[in-house]
């Protein structure tokens, strides 16, 4: 036998020891994450998200973008609207709207349906915007 000839132990451990790196890498990425799963709510421009309409002020609606993404559109006032990813910023849950606060299922965060900020936590950043306007009585993408 030679120097160069590895032991089946020697083989086994270095093996198992590379295999388990690797695993806590992966699972370190996936815990150090600031983003959730599915990013913000990005859509083309002049898309409709629902009518204005079908929205009470100071109520929240949830909706998709063409491409499938979860949307929360709040009226704001008589005439205008805000919207929102549904994309919880804790986890990547889809919260849903619930009067003037939009809910996490998941955690419970809360957040307020008119700014997207965090009312209560375990979330600790808002959900990011997506930028609206109202045309001819449709919420549309700006």
């Amino acid at each position: 036998m030679t120097a160069e000839l590895h032991s089946r132990r020697t083989v086994l451990t270095t093996g198992a020891a590379v295999a388990g790196a690797a695993v806590g890498a992966v699972a370190l990425t996936a815990c150090g994450s600031d983003t959730p799963p599915s990013g913000p709510a990005a859509a083309a421009p002049g898309e409709t998200l629902t009518a204005l309409s079908d929205i009470e002020v100071g109520q929240a609606k949830a909706a998709k973008t063409a491409d499938g993404k979860d949307v929360i559109v709040t009226r704001t006032a008589e005439s205008a609207a805000a919207a929102f990813s549904a994309i919880c910023t804790h986890q990547g849950c889809a919260v849903v709207p619930d009067g003037a606060e939009l809910k996490c299922p998941c955690h419970n965060s809360i957040f307020d349906a008119a700014t997207g900020a965090v009312k209560k936590g375990p979330a600790d950043k808002p959900l990011p915007s997506v930028a609206v306007k109202v045309t001819n009585g449709q919420v549309v993408t700006a």
